[in-house]
């Protein structure tokens, strides 16, 4: 019978804890460019450009009927045949970037066009320009109301970045993968693992509440 020995666990732990970290900034990192490419894809469907528009669309299909692990791995393996080479982390970042950002601009897109058009109308009355009504009319109250579905979705991300170990970043589940590996002991690696993506999960959602608290509650400053 399998006795359970966490002691590999306990002698990896500074491993383990640096892939933690490393997740947690991977994760962070494509939730920034995700959320860059949410806004900017809104943007670019908002404008009278007809072909940008639906290049956004064709960006968001590609993606959202695309497996992750397809998408990894065209940018890490199918770039360099373009001249483009990319270590693991920045194609790591850039594919949960992608990855996010095409679900991003559905949840945003979802909250801009909740905004009543009469708000819109009126401020451009005023004298706004295009830029201060998508900022300040459309694109804050839009992010309010669909903030709790976008953090949601920053959050299965980060679990998402649990992928990037088939092509070798440095993250959890590379070094869980390193140790176990090493050790043989794969229920105890990765039941230890699975505790701490729980930890990581529940500092974002609590960094989540934090920001929703600063800045979306009301009344708005």
């Amino acid at each position: 019978m399998h006795k359970l020995d966490f002691s590999v666990v306990l002698e990896s732990w500074q491993l383990l804890l640096q892939g933690g970290l490393a997740t947690l900034g991977l994760a962070l990192a494509g939730m920034t460019l995700a959320l860059l490419i949410g806004v900017a894809g809104v943007a670019v469907r908002q404008t009278r450009l007809r072909w940008a528009a639906a290049g956004v669309k064709v960006f968001i299909e590609v993606v959202r009927n695309t497996p992750f692990l397809v998408q990894i791995f065209f940018l890490f393996f199918a770039l360099p045949f373009m001249g483009i080479r990319l270590n693991p982390t920045v194609t790591s970042i850039i594919a949960l970037g992608i990855n996010g950002g095409a679900y991003a601009i559905e949840i945003i897109r979802g909250g801009v066009e909740a905004i009543p058009k009469g708000e819109i109308e009126a401020a451009a009355a005023l004298g706004l320009s295009r830029a201060d009504v998508f900022r300040f009319i459309i694109l804050k109250p839009a992010l309010r109301a669909i903030y709790p579905a976008l953090s949601s979705q920053f959050i299965m991300l980060t679990l998402t970045s649990s992928v990037c170990s088939s092509i070798s970043a440095y993250e959890l589940t590379s070094m869980a993968q390193r140790v176990e590996s090493a050790t043989f002991r794969s229920f105890e690696v990765f039941f230890t693992i699975t505790g701490m993506y729980l930890v990581i999960a529940w500092l974002l959602m609590l960094m989540f509440d934090a920001i929703a608290r600063r800045y979306f509650s009301y009344p708005l400053k």
